[in-house]
């Protein structure tokens, strides 16, 4: 009798908004500057502790475009991936260092950074969750056909298509993504 190993579910996380504060500005959000400023939202280890538990992988996704700008260094943002790895049950990080003139297939909003971590852990996208507080990580859960939970912060920016449900915060989206996801 052979072992029948069942494709992996995720629940694929934006980093800035979802994991961590923002530094908002005229209505619109930021990155923390370093490592020192990276400071965990209300809930988000209890929330990831459940999804865990519950079996799902968390996969961060994240467009950090300030790389490809020159304004940070990609060994600072390695460094908050590692301050969050120790501290928060994740099982990848995935980042895309491209800004939106460099035309690349991982910057959100297109599917790149879900279909590559998928590919890498066999995880069944239509099994799966995005979580994010901005319309572009809406629209690549959507793309990589992944149902889609939008955290709304009141950011000063239009959204194109409608999420699947609309949480104020990460432990709310956990909730929802474990009724959901019930087989």
């Amino acid at each position: 009798m052979g072992i029948h190993s069942e494709r992996s579910r995720a629940v694929f996380l934006d980093r800035d908004g979802v994991i961590n504060r923002t530094v908002v500005r005229d209505g619109r959000p930021y990155p923390p500057a370093n490592v020192d400023a990276l400071e965990l939202l209300p809930g988000v280890a209890e929330a990831l502790a459940r999804l865990h538990d519950a079996g799902y992988r968390l996969v961060v996704v994240t467009n950090q475009p300030d790389i490809a700008r020159g304004t940070q260094d990609r060994a600072v943002v390695d460094a908050m991936h590692a301050k969050l790895a120790t501290a928060l049950p994740i099982d990848d990080f995935r980042v895309c260092d491209h800004d939106d003139p460099d035309g690349c297939d991982c910057r959100k909003p297109k599917p790149g950074l879900l279909r590559q971590a998928a590919q890498a852990a066999d995880i069944d996208l239509g099994a799966s969750f995005m979580v994010g507080d901005r319309w572009r990580d809406i629209e690549a859960g959507r793309a990589a056909g992944c149902r889609t939970i939008f955290i709304d912060y009141d950011y000063n920016e239009l959204r194109r298509h409608a999420p699947d449900v609309i949480v104020r915060s990460l432990a709310e989206a956990a909730d929802w993504i474990l009724r959901e996801g019930k087989a």
